[in-house]
């Protein structure tokens, strides 16, 4: 297919998109990179560069296309090493080094190995579109311009070879990345201003746990991409990049019907229950039976034939299950069917990024249709560096409201009896509230539940005590004869102390 031009016609091949040998990057740039075009990877040594350069490569390798690695600073063992660990074999990509070898020089390869800081500029970058002609590749990576800063000694000279690198490919059907260390005391935006594309990628040292990665694009002339920081991480495989989560690029139709969460009192106190695509906010005291509640809707979800997710910040899955039991919730009989997936999260190793892709992953690969965090706090401290998490939590929510998931948060308030502080305010994103509390009556003490706020339709407006049994949750009336219990201070006006049935209790 050819396209008019006022000189002629050309191909339209080079207007075509290339895959940059990683999915989630390729979302990003919403399919790819132009083709035929030069872009710049840059970022501190250990950002991954290197990684995915080579990904970038075998891509186009396994494509049919001739791939070449131009290496001024690393030799070839080393980058065989890179991808021996990744479990990639290098076998069909040409490494053109520009370095000493480690064992004696082949008489045969003088003219092509040289040490950077022994000759000039104009004869590395002369060996380079030599090498270039000769293998004649669809993808180049030239790793790395530090190299050529150093040999150029000037601005202006560096940036007239960085041109002459630019001006040669542009006659050639090659894509190129170059990669840059950020080695130069400054930063250098002359080198954007060449580059097509400039894609930036960083490593953050947090006070505890693993270090955390990211990547921006910064410029992509022509494409639409998504914009600000992406979290990934550097696994075997290569790089595993997680795309910002945007929640109006995803929607699906659903009905907004009411789900049960399998016990009749407390879905009356709903107003008939949670519907679809809402979220509910369990707030309360540490063991006051806030899980407890979520996962009964997890179960409840798993007897009517639908996947449900259990993200446990926490506590561990035999924690879980034992409580499943004391309650008489059939729990592990629906994790051996795959109907409910319990997954621990180490509040130490994780990303907003990351744990957004699992939880895209468990609704768009699992199709789940109920989805409990457990705890928010543990959501909160496991990433206690990262700014803008209640932004996050937006996105997130509304990703899943709008693919028609009941949402379950659990968060713990400070204390246990009397005034309560809340270390993380996110009611205001909650469609529903349900505040749950200990209050202590006649040298008893005793929980009480009432749905605060429910955005979707009508609710009680009464508190009501209940009672966690092998029978599972069981309400009482509602507590007309007290006051204060939400205080931390109750009284009671009645004649006779009401009580759930005891006949529950075991």
């Amino acid at each position: 297919m050819t396209e008019e031009l006022a000189g002629g016609t050309r191909e339209r091949e080079d207007l075509s998109r290339i895959s940059t040998g990683s999915d989630g990057l390729d979302d990003i740039l919403g399919g790819g990179l132009d083709a035929n075009r030069l872009y710049l990877y840059e970022g501190r040594p250990g950002t991954g560069k290197t990684t995915i350069a080579l990904q970038f490569l075998l891509k186009g390798k396994s494509l049919g296309e001739r791939a070449l690695y131009i290496t001024l600073s690393e030799t070839k063992r080393e980058l065989e090493v890179v991808a021996e660990r990744h479990s990639w074999s290098l076998d069909g990509v040409d490494v053109f080094e520009l370095v000493p070898p480690e064992t004696t020089l082949d008489p045969e390869r003088e003219l092509t190995v040289f040490h950077p800081a022994e000759v000039e500029l104009s004869e590395t970058t002369g060996l380079m579109f030599k090498e270039v002609e000769r293998i004649d590749p669809a993808r180049v990576v030239i790793d790395s311009l530090s190299e050529l800063r150093l040999l150029a000694q000037s601005p202006l000279r560096y940036r007239r070879q960085v041109l002459a690198l630019k001006h040669f490919f542009a006659k050639r059907n090659c894509t190129v990345i170059l990669l840059d260390d950020l080695s130069s005391s400054q930063d250098d935006l002359q080198l954007h201003s060449v580059a097509h594309g400039v894609v930036m990628l960083e490593q953050l040292a947090i006070e505890y746990g693993a270090e955390r990665r990211r990547l921006r694009v910064i410029k992509m002339r022509g494409i639409s991409f998504r914009g600000g920081f992406h979290d990934f991480t550097i696994t075997e495989g290569g790089l595993r990049i997680f795309p910002r989560l945007v929640a109006s690029e995803h929607h699906r139709s659903f009905l907004g019907e009411y789900t049960s969460s399998g016990n009749a009192e407390l879905d009356q106190l709903l107003g008939g229950g949670l519907e679809r695509g809402t979220n509910a906010l369990l707030i309360g005291a540490a063991g006051v039976g806030k899980s407890s509640v979520a996962l009964s809707y997890a179960i409840a979800a798993a007897e009517r034939g639908e996947h449900a997710v259990f993200f446990a910040f926490d506590e561990g899955r035999g924690t879980v299950e034992a409580r499943a039991r004391t309650l008489g919730l059939p729990l592990e009989r629906y994790l051996d069917s795959g109907l409910i997936r319990f997954q621990q999260i180490d509040p130490a190793e994780l990303s907003p990024g990351e744990f957004g892709a699992i939880v895209r992953r468990s609704v768009e690969g699992d199709h789940a249709r109920v989805m409990i965090i457990d705890s928010l706090n543990g959501y909160l401290n496991a990433m206690p560096d990262e700014r803008f998490l209640i932004l996050q939590m937006h996105e997130l929510l509304s990703y899943l409201g709008q693919q028609g998931v009941l949402t379950v948060l659990v968060l713990a308030q400070n204390g246990l009896v009397g005034p309560m502080e809340t270390p993380l305010d996110i009611s205001y994103l909650s469609d529903a509230v349900l505040m749950l509390r200990y209050f202590e009556v006649a040298g008893t003490v005793r929980r009480a539940l009432s749905v605060v706020k429910k955005r979707s339709g009508y609710h009680e407006h009464t508190i009501r005590e209940f009672r966690l049994s092998a029978k599972g949750i069981t309400l009482g009336p509602p507590l007309t004869d007290f006051s204060g219990i939400f205080l931390g201070n109750p009284r009671f006006s009645g004649a006779v102390i009401p009580d759930v049935d005891k006949r529950d209790e075991h």
